[in-house]
């Protein structure tokens, strides 16, 4: 697995498929989502998974990570890699990182693609909102699922443990076995998501100094997405200078995963437009 130093720290990543370089931050490790960036998104983009300062096989501190220094550490392995441009790919909080990333480095970040991201970053805010959605629009078979498989879980669960068990609230498939996918996903990455839920991201919003969010966005929501759900995003893309939202029918909190085909050729067709 290559490495590359910044600013104090060893980054690792792993790379996959061909064409543009696509940046896809992880704090869980690079495994999990090299599983789920299922063809035929490699056979269109070059895709680097990279384990963020702090998380996976990474050195450093989390409580160290700042906007400005995430920027310096994904430029790190962009250059490492010989792009001078890469996109980016940010999954659910990490799209925060995604979109702070783009509007620092306009002129080497081609694109910003989020999948599951939320509008802003104060979960204290979103939590019930994405409580009075599933409430709202689930099936009673759903919540029936969702119910028992809580119900099951010991008071001192794991936050691992608590993700699975929250598939019918982040799944299309209410009933799908997502265990095999994070079988290697590190533990580690629990102080970074600490740290950006705890520090970084609590006063952020997507709108505030949108005018500098120069690089195309596009924002992929899952219909079926109760842990964010997409009707957070209602009346913001059209308050970015440019962002493009697209609902997926048949996907939960990560379609990359749950409609391969369908959001590859979105993308990719949305990046063609976009050049």
């Amino acid at each position: 697995m290559p490495t590359v130093s910044s600013r104090g720290a060893e980054l690792f990543y792993t790379t996959r498929g061909q064409g543009p370089l696509c940046l896809v931050p992880s704090s869980i490790g690079a495994g999990p989502y090299e599983r789920q960036a299922l063809p035929p998104l490699p056979d269109h983009l070059r895709l680097a998974f990279v384990e963020l300062r702090g998380s996976g096989r990474s050195t450093g501190e989390p409580a160290e990570l700042t906007f400005d220094l995430l920027a310096e550490d994904l430029e790190a392995v962009r250059k490492d890699l010989g792009a001078d441009r890469a996109a980016v790919l940010g999954h659910s909080i990490l799209g925060v990182l995604a979109i702070e990333y783009g509007r620092r480095c306009p002129r080497t970040v081609s694109h910003v693609i989020t999948a599951g991201a939320p509008p802003f970053g104060d979960m204290a805010r979103l939590a019930p909102l994405a409580r009075a959605f599933f409430q709202e629009d689930a099936s009673e078979e759903r919540k029936k699922l969702q119910q028992e498989a809580l119900a099951r879980l010991p008071k001192d669960a794991p936050p691992g443990a608590l993700m699975l068990a929250q598939t019918p609230s982040r799944f299309f498939d209410a009933r799908f076995n997502p265990a095999p996918l994070f079988a290697d996903a590190s533990p580690k990455g629990a102080a970074l998501i600490g740290h950006l839920l705890g520090t970084l991201a609590p006063g952020w919003d997507v709108t505030a100094s949108a005018q500098s969010l120069r690089v195309p966005l596009f924002l992929a929501h899952g219909r079926c997405d109760y842990v964010v759900p997409h009707t957070l995003w209602r009346g913001l893309p059209e308050k970015l200078p440019d962002a493009t939202f697209h609902l997926f029918e048949r996907s939960g909190h990560q379609p990359f995963f749950e409609e391969p085909e369908a959001f590859t050729r979105a993308v990719v067709d949305w990046m063609q437009r976009k050049r």
